[in-house]
């Protein structure tokens, strides 16, 4: 990383700012720079004006709760939290924390993750809708349905396709179970799946790269997909890509499931979503709208990897759900078909 000549017309941006710029740098996508704020990174910002706006109510209302561990989004001069270039390309000026990314081969650091999260979702509801609310509650099932509506849709463009690669010729043998799989899990989702009795704003992109490990405790960044929706939509996430990366170990997931729960109690109807949301194929949904999406000319032999992964550890997944099932749902038992 180097030093950034005065000459760069992203950093004559921070012109605007009412900051004392002391050095810059380039960083992975974005200009990082040290101020008399402390360390804060310049970025470009694609996404609408209402949403940053959301952004920064979440933020504000978390840090007025005591939950500090977040970054703010600094206003110009204007007091608008975007900036302008020449071309009309939009910027957004945030603090920085110092530290590395959480280590997903480190349990500790994973438990303390979650339990961070909790923390975080302690303080994350809201009483009223922040501006324009650009995260209406969604329903997970809602969302597995517009999944399934494009598996349904790349089925129907595999079977008229002609001569076929042997990563179209794998995906074909495994698509009918994991197509009905997912059909009657978003089925019964939407049977028991309830109004939430409280709102929330979730991170959205609850992953290790947006988890920061500095010496004053585990500091939470990017927040750009921040959405009203269930807190178990970040548990999920978070446990999904744990347990996919280590054969869906079940001392892992429990560690994770419960390491959140001591810091806020969930619910058995989040219990009950966490599992559909874990039971739902989305990983073979990702692969398939990877590949629909893509130039078909071309599959990377990767994707064939992805997939051949995926089938192999179906039934250790579902040996997995199986536990899940009997350790934290046990009073849904009586009157509920589990897949």
């Amino acid at each position: 990383m180097g030093v950034i000549t005065v000459n760069d017309r992203s950093v004559s941006l921070l012109e605007n700012y009412d900051i004392e710029v002391l050095r810059t740098w380039k960083g992975r996508g974005a200009i990082l720079c040290e101020t008399s704020q402390g360390t804060c990174i310049l970025k470009e910002y694609a996404g609408h004006k209402e949403k940053v706006l959301f952004q920064d109510a979440l933020l504000t209302i978390v840090k007025e709760r005591g939950f500090l561990g977040v970054e703010s989004i600094l206003r110009n001069k204007d007091q608008e939290l975007l900036t302008q270039d020449q071309d009309g390309t939009s910027y957004i000026l945030k603090t920085c924390f110092e530290g590395r990314e959480c280590n997903v081969k480190d349990m500790e650091e994973c438990r303390q993750a979650v339990g961070t999260l909790a923390a975080f979702h302690n303080v994350s509801y809201v009483e009223e809708p922040l501006f324009v609310d650009t995260g209406m509650p969604r329903f997970a099932h809602q969302e597995f349905e517009k999944h399934n509506k494009e598996l349904r849709r790349v089925k129907k463009y595999l079977k008229e396709r002609g001569q076929k690669t042997d990563f179209e010729i794998c995906l074909i043998k495994n698509y009918d179970y994991f197509l009905n799989l997912a059909l009657q899990i978003t089925e019964e989702l939407r049977y028991f799946q309830k109004e939430e009795k409280r709102r929330f704003v979730c991170h959205g992109d609850y992953q290790y790269h947006n988890i920061i490990v500095t010496g004053g405790g585990m500091k939470l960044i990017n927040f750009e997909k921040c959405v009203s929706d269930s807190p178990v939509r970040d548990l999920y996430l978070f446990m999904r890509k744990l347990l996919e990366k280590n054969s869906w170990d079940e001392s892992i997931g429990f560690d994770l499931a419960d390491a959140y729960g001591k810091v806020r109690p969930m619910e058995e109807e989040e219990y009950l979503q966490l599992y559909y949301r874990l039971a739902y194929p989305e990983k073979f949904w990702k692969i398939v709208n990877f590949y629909y999406n893509s130039g078909k000319a071309w599959i990377p032999g990767k994707n064939l990897e992805k997939l051949n992964k995926l089938t192999d550890q179906e039934k250790e997944k579902q040996e997995f759900l199986k536990k899940f099932r009997a350790r934290y749902l046990s009073a849904f038992g009586n009157y509920h078909t589990f897949v």
